[in-house]
């Protein structure tokens, strides 16, 4: 522990000891819990199957379907994790290549969520940010979307360690309806 951080760490302890008791459950009661572990259930090597809609806001019900891999690991044994994600048609005319990092930010007891795009050299941003509830992850930003503002919502979902389901939805009324444009079923194939 360096000494900036024990510092802040005394700091924290003195003043937790001068509030008054009910002051000190309070601020027990609303710090946010510890999600740092939330997507440790990723760790590993999944078959991924894509559904994706192209054209999306327009009522379209034209999907594409991709398969592939997606390989999560941690970064430095830390919380934070990458994703190697590489899907394609069955005909081989369309490819997604990117990776994701995910930051656990442990002050807002939040999630970042960036996406990486190999093939254009890009840094999505901004990150959807979210937290898991019950086990279910839902994660959101607002971007330009065609010359518009719309909203971006992720939805994570698991059933025990070995399937995982991701879908990802756009809201251009302000988050009344969703159109989900989205959906990555992750089937485990190793650790």
């Amino acid at each position: 522990m360096t000494s900036s951080t024990r510092l802040w760490v005394c700091a924290i302890a003195a003043s937790l000891c001068l509030m008054p008791s009910a002051s000190l459950a309070q601020a027990t009661a609303s710090a946010p819990r510890d999600g740092s572990h939330d997507f440790d259930f990723l760790i590993g090597s999944w078959k991924a199957h894509v559904r994706r809609l192209p054209d999306r806001l327009v009522g379209s019900t034209v999907w594409i379907d991709y398969d592939g891999t997606s390989v999560h690991r941690k970064l430095l044994d830390s919380n934070a994790n990458l994703e190697d994600f590489d899907v394609e048609t069955a005909d081989r005319s369309k490819a997604i290549h990117g990776e994701t990092l995910r930051l656990y930010n442990r002050v807002s007891g939040q999630w970042s969520i960036y996406l990486v795009d190999l093939a254009e050299g890009t840094l999505g941003l901004p990150p959807v940010v979210g937290r898991f509830t019950e086990g279910r992850g839902e994660f959101y930003d607002q971007e330009d979307f065609k010359g518009r503002k719309i909203l971006v919502r992720y939805q994570w979902t698991h059933s025990g360690n070995d399937k995982a389901l991701m879908q990802q939805a756009f809201s251009d009324d302000g988050g009344k309806t969703w159109e989900v444009n989205w959906i990555c079923e992750l089937t485990r194939v190793g650790r």
